[in-house]
């Protein structure tokens, strides 16, 4: 059986992935803000380095794969926050243990979202995250954006998450030459306690935006339909499938992008 971390596997879609691999026999490390086998700030970089320092003394032998899936929404206004946990808590941790990884041929799963199709993306903020990279100075420019405006929370969550699809594509035929496979899954409408924080009017923009696969039914997936797919790019049956962003949404991207073919 496998060795495997998670962040944010204290609940919904995380809670889901770590009980599913945890049925199948593997071990789950959860590194989350509370609850967590490792408890720390992942929008830190003293607690990114507690995490991997951690994670190194308990998988010394090296990790399966590794789910990023932890974050916040739009809706918290706090912008720093947003993309120091979103973002760089996801591509820090990565990479820090990218070597334990290697030695198990192991995979990475980064969650992102469907969102990331509809043209809503900040695009200048995706690209100082993708080719600057200063963290500091990012936060400090979002931190000038209106904090009350739900329009420019949902905006700055989507330039997030595209910026985490597009460094998953980036990096991924460099490190499956190594040995790890780097996939991104794109989660429609899940019910989680991020959609439970949503203001009014997000949750009644979010209940208008059909799930096809739900129709007539409740307008949320349930996060195990979002970990069986998590699951199945962890695994051997998978072993092909490298460099994708894999929408899991019950054809609302389809339904949005019917024109769209990649």
């Amino acid at each position: 059986m496998g060795v495997y971390a998670i962040t944010g596997g204290s609940s919904g879609i995380g809670a889901a992935t770590k009980d599913l691999l945890k049925e199948q026999g593997h071990q789950v490390i959860n590194i989350d803000l509370k609850d967590g086998d490792i408890c720390v700030n992942l929008a830190t970089p003293e607690g990114r380095q507690e995490a991997i320092d951690k994670l190194h003394e308990m998988a010394p032998d090296g990790l399966d794969g590794l789910i990023c899936n932890a974050g916040v929404s739009g809706s918290s206004g706090n912008y720093p926050l947003l993309i120091s946990l979103n973002y760089f808590g996801t591509i820090r941790l990565a990479r820090g243990v990218y070597d334990l990884l290697k030695l198990k041929k192991g995979s990475l799963v980064v969650t992102v979202s469907n969102t990331i199709s509809r043209g809503t993306a900040r695009m200048d903020i995706v690209d100082l995250l993708n080719n600057v990279g200063d963290e500091e100075k990012i936060r400090e420019i979002v931190s000038r954006y209106d904090a009350s405006s739900p329009t420019m929370g949902q905006d700055m969550y989507v330039a997030s998450k595209y910026a985490l699809a597009r460094w998953v594509r980036r990096i991924s035929v460099s490190w499956a030459a190594n040995g790890v496979r780097v996939n991104a899954l794109a989660p429609g409408n899940v019910r989680t306690a991020m959609t439970d924080s949503l203001s009014d009017a997000e949750k009644y923009a979010v209940s208008a935006l059909p799930v096809p696969t739900h129709y007539g039914e409740s307008p949320l997936m349930d996060p195990s339909e979002i970990a069986n797919a998590m699951v199945f790019l962890l695994s051997e049956q998978a072993k092909g499938i490298n460099g994708i962003v894999l929408f899991v949404d019950g054809g609302t991207d389809a339904l949005l992008n019917s024109e769209k073919v990649y």
